[in-house]
């Protein structure tokens, strides 16, 4: 049987996203987030969809390095920075801007021949306590790149905010303040707002906004659904039904006979499991859509399946269509289910399902 799994990724919703973030934050430019395979979406088809957006930024150097083929001339920024002397020279031969979080960092550019086109983001912590300098240390590192010849005036300004998922937490104001505080003497391009910042905190927009989860249509904060900010999912994860069962009253279905059928019953089985993405540990009573109507998953999650209990008067035949989240389905809904967050399941999709792109 060929693959049943498919996740649909919808370029227009993701371009759409993109006008979003611009309505919000009219003033800033945009750096696009595309960072874990662009929160599993697919790394360069997002890149090369996000035309509209004024850079890049990535965690690691291999996607750096694929976002430098696609474009040679917008900013790329590696927001884990460098490792070592080697590192930083393929940076620099691509033109690619490492953020600088720590002081062994700024030893080896000290030590570099750097050309007067290299760009570097300084990231201060103002409060996630992870990577950046501390506030004690942020003017002398501020004082150390623009000693290097060729950094001067090329020296931008980064934090990032750790509670703003929350719209009620005081923490996210704090980091404001200290960020202004910190960089009020400093003249460079800056850049503070993420997703929920820039949605929620218009102080925040500075002269760049860092949107990610919301470019994928996925609502940033806790407990709301992406049509609050009218924003499009792009990915839908569907399958199909492979079988359709009848069960007596009181027979178990899947491993570990975990749910028995209160009654006599139809169970569509659907070709998605685990090895798909889709979590193991879902909470029974997880809805599908099928045929635009909701029906809900019964028994364990296995491997290459799941369970569905239909209705009595079910017009439902093998071969129909399923989604999982996405288009009527939010995935902010489903990763409550699970136990987790949206991002989660969009990066754990695994390679087995098969990616299509629409709206091109």
């Amino acid at each position: 049987m060929s693959r049943a799994a498919i996740a649909t990724i919808d370029l227009g919703a993701l371009k759409h996203n993109l006008s979003i973030v611009r309505k919000n934050a009219p003033y800033s430019k945009i750096l696009a987030v595309i960072k874990a395979n662009a929160y599993g979406h697919g790394l360069e088809t997002m890149a090369r969809a996000l035309t509209e957006a004024d850079g890049f930024a990535v965690a690691h150097f291999e996607e750096a390095i694929a976002i430098r083929e696609i474009y040679k001339d917008k900013p790329v920024v590696l927001l884990q920075g460098f490792a070592d002397e080697i590192e930083l020279a393929l940076l620099l031969s691509l033109s690619i801007e490492p953020v600088i979080h720590s002081f062994y960092q700024i030893d080896i550019l000290e030590k570099s021949e750097l050309t007067d086109t290299t760009s570097v983001w300084l990231k201060v912590d103002t409060g996630m306590n992870r990577l950046g300098f501390a506030h004690a240390d942020m003017l002398t590192a501020w004082q150390r790149l623009n000693a290097i010849e060729s950094l001067k005036d090329r020296v931008k300004i980064m934090s990032h905010f750790a509670n703003a998922d929350d719209k009620n937490h005081p923490g996210t104001d704090d980091q404001i303040s200290l960020f202004q505080i910190l960089t009020k003497e400093c003249n460079a391009e800056k850049s503070l707002a993420n997703s929920s910042g820039l949605l929620h905190w218009p102080e925040s927009q500075l002269d760049w906004v860092r949107p990610g989860i919301m470019l994928y249509g996925v609502s940033p904060f806790k407990n709301e659904l992406e049509d609050n900010f009218d924003l499009m999912p792009v990915m839908t994860l569907k399958s199909r039904i492979i079988a359709i069962n009848q069960i007596e009253k009181d027979e178990a279905i899947g491993y570990g006979h975990i749910w028995k059928a209160k009654k006599n019953t139809s169970i569509a089985v659907v070709g998605i499991g685990y090895g798909d993405g889709y979590p193991r540990h879902i909470k029974e009573n997880t809805p599908v859509l099928i045929n635009n109507t909701r029906y809900q998953i019964v028994g364990r999650v296995s491997m290459d399946m799941i369970c569905v209990e239909l209705n009595d008067d079910y017009k439902i035949n093998v071969g129909d269509e399923v989604v999982l989240w996405g288009e009527g389905l939010p995935v902010e809904e489903i990763a409550i289910q699970a136990g987790t967050i949206a991002y989660e399941l969009l990066c754990h999709v695994t390679a087995r399902v098969k990616f299509e792109a629409i709206n091109g």
